[in-house]
C-alpha cells in the first residue's frame, strides 16, 4: 500500500474538531455505575498451562451489567508481590486462545491479565469463551455494527464497560499493586485500552498501536477496509440509519476518550495503515489529555513503510523500555 493519508508533518499537527454528543460523560457514568453494582472476581481458577516460570489462572469477572467475562491472569512464579499489572486487550476477531500464547509481559516481570473479547474468537488465533449477552437488537452480522442504531444497544458499550472493570478486576487478583496498572492493545485493543484511559483516572500507564474506533467519521470516508468497512457495508443497504448509525459511533470516539486521559500514553502508528488510517490515531494523539490541566506525557512512535502490522517486535521493545519506568520495574 502506497501513502493514502496527509503528509507526516500535517498529521503531527492534525487536531480536528470532533464533536461529542452533550450526555456523553452521562452516558459513560450511568453504564459504568450499573456494572460495578456487582463484586467484579466471579472466579479465579489455577490452570497447569505447562510453563514452569508462570503461574495461570482462568479468571472469570464481571463485565457490563454483571455479566461474565474470561481471561488469563498470569505472573512469573518466583517473584515478589505485589507486582505492578498489565492489562491487555485483543484486536477484532480474536479471543483469548490459549494461556500460554502471550507472555512477553508476564516474561518481563508484571501480573498480566488477557481480556477475552465477548462474542468473538472466530476470525484467527485460537478461539474465544465469553458470549455477548445483548446481541439482539438491529445490525448487522460483524460486531462492529451489532446493536449500531442505538447508542445503547452498541455492541462497544458493551466491550469498552468490559475493559473498564477488566482493570477493577486486576486490581482486585492475587500479588497485583493496584497503584501500577497499565492498559496495552493494538487495533481494537488499542480502541479499547484508550477508552479505559479516557474512563479510569487513575490509570498508571497506557500503550496503544494502531488504535481502532479513532476519528471514526473520518476513517468511514477514508477505507472500506474492515472492521470500518462492516459499517460501511452496513449503511450500503440500510440507508436511512446514517444519522442513527453517526450519533451511536459518536459515543464511542477514541478522540473523546484521550481528551479526558491523564495517564502517560505510548502510541505505535504505520503510516501505510488502512485499517486504521494515521490520520485516525493522531486525531487522538494530538487531542490526548486536552480536557485536562497541565501537558500530557506522550510518545509516539512512526513506521513511515508499515501498513497495520506497525512496528511488530521491535515495537514491543520498544514498548517494555517505556513501560518500565513508568511503572517502577
Amino acid at each position: 500500500m502506497a501513502l493514502f493519508d496527509l503528509p507526516l508533518g500535517e498529521l503531527e499537527r492534525y487536531a480536528p474538531a470532533v464533536p461529542e454528543p452533550d450526555d456523553f460523560d452521562a452516558f459513560w457514568a450511568a453504564t459504568l455505575k450499573q456494572a460495578d453494582a456487582a463484586p467484579v472476581l466471579v472466579d479465579v481458577a489455577p490452570v497447569d498451562a505447562g510453563l514452569s516460570l508462570v503461574d495461570t489462572w482462568d479468571v472469570t469477572f464481571a463485565g457490563y451489567d454483571g455479566q461474565p467475562v474470561r481471561g488469563w491472569f498470569t505472573r512469573p512464579r518466583e517473584a515478589a508481590a505485589p507486582l505492578p499489572a498489565v492489562v491487555e486487550y485483543l484486536g477484532y476477531g480474536r479471543g483469548r486462545g490459549l494461556p500460554h500464547e502471550r507472555l512477553t509481559w508476564a516474561a518481563a516481570g508484571y501480573a498480566h491479565l488477557l481480556m477475552d473479547s465477548r462474542g468473538q474468537g472466530d476470525l484467527y488465533g485460537n478461539g474465544g469463551d465469553t458470549p455477548d449477552h445483548g446481541g439482539g437488537a438491529l445490525g448487522g452480522p460483524g460486531v462492529a455494527t451489532r446493536g449500531i442504531r442505538s447508542p445503547h444497544d452498541y455492541y462497544y458499550r458493551r466491550l469498552i464497560t468490559d475493559a473498564v472493570r477488566a482493570v477493577t478486576a486486576a486490581r482486585a487478583l492475587p500479588g497485583v499493586d493496584p497503584a501500577r496498572v497499565a492498559a496495552v492493545g493494538n487495533s481494537q485493543g488499542g480502541g479499547l485500552a484508550l477508552a479505559v484511559a479516557g474512563l479510569v483516572p487513575d490509570l498508571a500507564a497506557l500503550m496503544v498501536s494502531a488504535p481502532f474506533l479513532c476519528h471514526i467519521q473520518r476513517a468511514l470516508d477514508l477505507t472500506d477496509a474492515d472492521p470500518y468497512g462492516e459499517i460501511v457495508r452496513y449503511l450500503a443497504v440500510h440507508r436511512e440509519a446514517e444519522a442513527e448509525v453517526r450519533r451511536t459511533l459518536s459515543y464511542v470516539d477514541g478522540v473523546l476518550f484521550a481528551r479526558r486521559a491523564t495517564a502517560p500514553v505510548h502510541v505505535g502508528v504505520g503510516l501505510r495503515d488502512t485499517v486504521c488510517p494515521p490520520s485516525t490515531v493522531f486525531a487522538a494523539c494530538n487531542h490526548y489529555g486536552s480536557a485536562r490541566p497541565g501537558r500530557a506525557d506522550r510518545t509516539v512512535h512512526v513506521y513511515p513503510f508499515n501498513h497495520h502490522e506497525g512496528g511488530e517486535a521491535l515495537h514491543t521493545r520498544r514498548q517494555l523500555g517505556w513501560l518500565a519506568p513508568k511503572l517502577g520495574v
